[in-house]
């Protein structure tokens, strides 16, 4: 997989990701960072910015790109060893900028796991990696095929499953920190899907008072993801 970007690629090594290919805008006169890679053991090859803009598609990469092995989803099984609390669920969330994004904040407040589906949603990809910030290297992510039966071992394992949705009269204000949940957030256009809401235990919305009442998908994850930490 490529990820680029300063922090990206400098989490990545943090993290003891296995590095393939590294490559340095050849303008690129830090010295400190060259003996950051050379301390961590990671070999690289100075190129031109010509070369990187090809590789990324012209995206920022800030004179810095990687190809690392593939990040991998988490079991689903892995939520239920007694110490997993707080779950973010993302049905159709589609926008690779979301996710990574959601993901980033997830790491902010230390929630324990996204859960997304493998149809119609974005997925792990070098744009998401990007938007992340390095984030992804400390979040779990893990990929169902089915959030409908997601949902229903969760519930069977003790979970509370909360939807979000404008037509309710509780406020995202009563998510209780204290119990095992899992939070959903929409997709961008249309919300939960027909079947993930009526599997909800309850739902929630997060109050509007201004004459636009939509919030992007990742600002309300945060705002959700904070309250469900109660930070």
């Amino acid at each position: 997989m490529i990820i680029y970007g300063k922090n990206t690629v400098k989490e990545a090594v943090l993290a003891k990701r296995k590095f393939h290919k590294l490559w340095l805008d050849e303008k690129n006169t830090d010295a400190k960072v060259k003996q950051f890679f050379d301390y961590n053991t990671i070999n690289y090859r100075m190129t031109s910015k010509h070369e990187l803009n090809l590789m990324t598609k012209d995206q920022n990469h800030q004179g810095m790109v990687a190809e690392v092995e593939d990040y991998l989803y988490t079991p689903l099984e892995g939520l239920f060893d007694g110490t997993i609390k707080q779950v973010l669920i993302l049905d159709q969330v589609e926008d690779p900028h979301n996710l990574g994004a959601i993901i980033r904040s997830a790491e902010a407040v230390k929630i324990d796991a996204i859960i997304i589906a493998k149809n119609r949603s974005a997925e792990i990809n070098p744009t998401v990696a990007k938007i992340a910030v390095g984030a992804l290297e400390y979040v779990k992510v893990i990929q169902v095929g089915n959030l409908v039966q997601t949902i229903k071992k969760l519930k069977d394992n003790g979970f509370w499953v909360v939807g979000t949705d404008l037509d309710t009269d509780k406020t995202y204000h009563e998510l209780d920190p204290n119990v095992s949940q899992a939070v959903i957030i929409g997709n961008e256009g249309t919300g939960m899907s027909r079947l993930v809401k009526l599997s909800c235990d309850y739902l929630v919305k997060i109050p509007m008072v201004g004459k636009v009442n939509s919030l992007n998908a990742s600002v309300a994850a945060a705002l959700l993801m904070y309250q469900m930490k109660k930070l």
